[in-house]
């Protein structure tokens, strides 16, 4: 029988939102530009995403393990396995369960820990899905909170103004915790926004980058979509978090020039040419 494993897989545990760019919308067209399969494993399917008034929301829950068989029935070898928005405790417990069955010794796993902004935990998140992420964690080799997420992951008080080294004592409490590569998203400094890099055994490093109009939902997926690509690509990790970042600021200056409303995210159909370059 042929193998299915000649071309290089991510997959992708992450909602299906039919509209608003984000997730599994987001992460599908960007890492296949980027000469990466994708192999999308839904937790949920939405109509548009949870930003708008209202939305159709299908849990895909009981449906995870046994899709998950059926992939180990095809025997198929994952180079990346990437983790976002979780809805659950017993997802991310899924998601724990899904690392331990196709993790291989080249595989490489990003989790991306979708749980609060500005300071607070997200309304869906439950003291036991905190708990449950902080477990998680100890599985991924890259991981990409932003500063709320790692002050939860770390039982760190949150704060408005941060110094760097208190930043990179956080990334170093999330690094022993289990993951080689930390960036902490999302830092406010003064008309810019940063991200730290911190990686063990290299020194650690800010990236800077102009803050450009209002947020916008789906920035977090694109981010962590060009990271995973670039891993599996065997891009350098700081290399990788300023390309991640000047893309988003590409995504959000045309949406801008577009007028697109903040609830339908970036088009960033309209640079996305511009992320692939052999």
């Amino acid at each position: 029988m042929s193998s299915h494993n000649h071309q290089k897989k991510i997959a992708l545990i992450n909602d299906l939102s039919g509209f608003g760019r984000c997730s599994l919308v987001v992460a599908l067209p960007i890492i296949s530009t980027m000469k990466v399969q994708c192999c999308p494993l839904p937790t949920s399917i939405f109509s548009n995403h949870t930003g708008f008034a209202s939305y159709y929301m299908e849990d895909f829950t009981d449906k995870m393990v046994p899709y998950m068989e059926e992939w180990k029935k095809l025997d198929l070898h994952f180079n990346g396995i990437c983790s976002g928005f979780l809805g659950s405790a017993q997802q991310i417990q899924i998601v724990s369960d899904f690392i331990r069955m196709f993790k291989r010794k080249d595989t490489m796993v990003l989790i991306d820990p979708v749980m609060g902004d500005h300071g607070k935990t997200y309304s869906t998140y439950t003291a036991e899905m905190c708990a449950k992420m902080k477990e998680l964690v100890q599985y991924a080799d890259i991981l990409t909170p932003n500063i709320t997420e790692a002050c939860i992951l770390t039982d760190t008080e949150y704060k408005k103004s941060w110094q760097t080294k208190e930043i990179i004592c956080m990334a170093e409490k999330l690094a022993n915790q289990g993951p080689q590569k930390v960036v902490i998203t999302g830092i406010p400094q003064k008309s810019f926004i940063a991200n730290l890099c911190y990686e063990q055994g290299k020194e650690s490093s800010i990236q800077k980058v102009q803050r450009i109009g209002n947020e916008r939902s789906g920035t977090g997926d694109i981010f962590a979509s060009v990271l995973a690509a670039d891993a599996v690509n065997g891009v350098a990790f700081d290399e990788s978090v300023r390309k991640a970042s000047n893309f988003i600021k590409k995504c959000i200056v045309r949406s801008n020039e577009l007028d697109i409303p903040l609830t339908d995210g970036v088009c960033f159909e309209e640079v996305l040419h511009t992320l692939y370059r052999r």
